[in-house]
């Protein structure tokens, strides 16, 4: 282990050890004001809730930005203890993403930062792993404008230390399908609602993954039943049966249009109702800032078959990409852990990125 990837390891493993689960990440961000303070100023430092805005705001240079979340999700309760192990970070957060938000500390600690031809940006942000709607991001880059005019932004979620362009959109609908309630031993004296889903569910059996070619990048179109509620007893006839269908969709596809491919399936079988809609993220593969990161990275960009705030950035008319050294078969895991390696591998590709090198 090197001197750089000791000094990132035992700041995330700090990170760590500070619970920020979403909704409470107020410990967190207090922790990393006191050190954006220490290191920008007040007047370097925008505070909205438990999001945080942190670098020049006045500064005629290209920016580039860098946003991390502060959450996680909620913990599996394994007892993991965080910890440094066999040239590993391990605990919640670990890869999704308290890996990054060391990487991007240490960054502007240790780069001189008036002399990069690039003004370094940095967002760290709660509710990420919520709904699309409770995100923080929104509220802060509107407390920040000057955000939205960043040359080039990098979302350091996890991605195996590849560049990951775009993302997928993601939209949820409630399928409700209407019966009639009977006893269980008379059920032609009903109509059955869990039968009636049956040929919806079979067509979703039976659909294919549809492939997507975007500037080059394969997508993967996919619906999933991912939730099934219905029925009042075990001996009556259930009236009502409700399924979560959430639909992944490529870049290039609208909340609107994603939502009339749910719809055309549907065929008018059940009612339709949508509950969540997130934006696809656009593929900026003819930006300079990105191909010169992908060259850093010695690898080939990849897309990105999963949501990311990319999308709310692209929305924004921002440049953006996903590249980050955690571990995408990680996040979200009982005992999730990340490459020490890995870090320091993604802190020295954004140096030379951020110096022009």
């Amino acid at each position: 282990m090197t001197t750089t990837q000791d000094g990132l390891a035992q700041r995330a493993l700090e990170l760590i050890r500070i619970p920020s689960v979403i909704g409470d990440e107020r410990r967190l961000c207090d922790v990393v004001e006191a050190w954006a303070l220490g290191r920008f100023g007040r007047d370097g430092v925008v505070r909205v809730s438990n999001s945080l805005a942190v670098g020049r705001r006045s500064d005629p240079r290209p920016a580039i930005a860098l946003v991390g979340h502060l959450d996680t999700v909620p913990a599996n309760p394994d007892g993991t203890a965080p910890r440094l192990e066999g040239g590993r970070l391990i605990g919640l957060g670990a890869s999704d993403m308290k890996g990054s938000l060391a990487v991007m500390m240490q960054l502007a600690d240790d780069l001189p930062l008036d002399a990069l031809p690039f003004n370094l940006r940095l967002v760290f942000y709660e509710r990420e792993e919520g709904p699309y709607l409770e995100s923080g991001l929104g509220p802060l880059y509107d407390a920040a404008p000057e955000l939205k005019a960043a040359a080039f932004t990098v979302a350091l979620e996890p991605t195996d230390g590849a560049v990951q362009v775009g993302c997928v959109g993601s939209l949820h609908a409630t399928l409700t399908f209407h019966g009639r309630a009977a006893h269980s031993a008379r059920p032609w004296q009903g109509v059955n609602a869990v039968h009636a889903a049956g040929t919806l569910l079979v067509d979703l059996a039976e659909r294919a993954r549809a492939e997507v070619v975007v500037s080059g990048h394969t997508f993967f179109e996919v619906m999933s039943v991912t939730l099934a509620k219905g029925g009042r007893a075990r001996n009556v006839v259930p009236d009502a049966f409700e399924l979560n269908l959430n639909y992944r969709f490529a870049p290039g596809k609208s909340s609107d249009e994603a939502e009339a491919d749910v719809r055309a399936l549907v065929k008018g079988r059940c009612d339709v109702r949508v509950s969540d809609r997130s934006p696809s993220g656009r593929v900026c593969t003819d930006n300079p800032v990105f191909q010169r990161l992908v060259a850093l990275t010695g690898r080939p960009a990849e897309a990105k078959q999963a949501w990311t705030d990319v999308a709310r950035l692209s929305e924004w008319g921002l440049d953006a990409v996903n590249y980050g050294p955690g571990e995408t078969a990680q996040a979200h895991q009982k005992g999730e852990s990340a490459s020490v390696e890995a870090l320091g591998q993604a802190y020295e590709a954004l140096r030379a990125l951020l110096s022009g090198r």
